[in-house]
């Protein structure tokens, strides 16, 4: 993307990096995309009821500004922990 961009704009002498690019994501993008989270624990842990957070993964329903926050939370926090994790070697 970042390379279309530059492309794109080659002509007009911009040069883009990867820190002008902001990429989002609604949740059933991200849900598709990241199948490996399984939304299930993810209600349980972040205390929402599991067939609403299904809801919201499908597109059925629209969280609010709050409700969204709250699964974003849940899902960082997840990353946090799994980026800090070490094994044994």
């Amino acid at each position: 993307m970042l390379e279309a961009l530059n492309l794109h704009f080659e002509a007009e002498g911009k040069v883009f990096n990867e820190a002008d690019l902001k990429i989002t994501s609604d949740l059933p993008q991200f849900f598709e995309f990241y199948k490996v989270i399984n939304a299930k624990a993810l209600s349980e842990r972040i205390g929402m009821n599991q067939s609403l957070l299904a809801q919201y993964i499908k597109g059925i329903k629209k969280p609010s500004a709050n409700q969204t926050l709250k699964i974003l939370r849940g899902v960082q926090q997840i990353g946090n922990e799994l980026a800090s994790i070490q094994f044994l070697l």
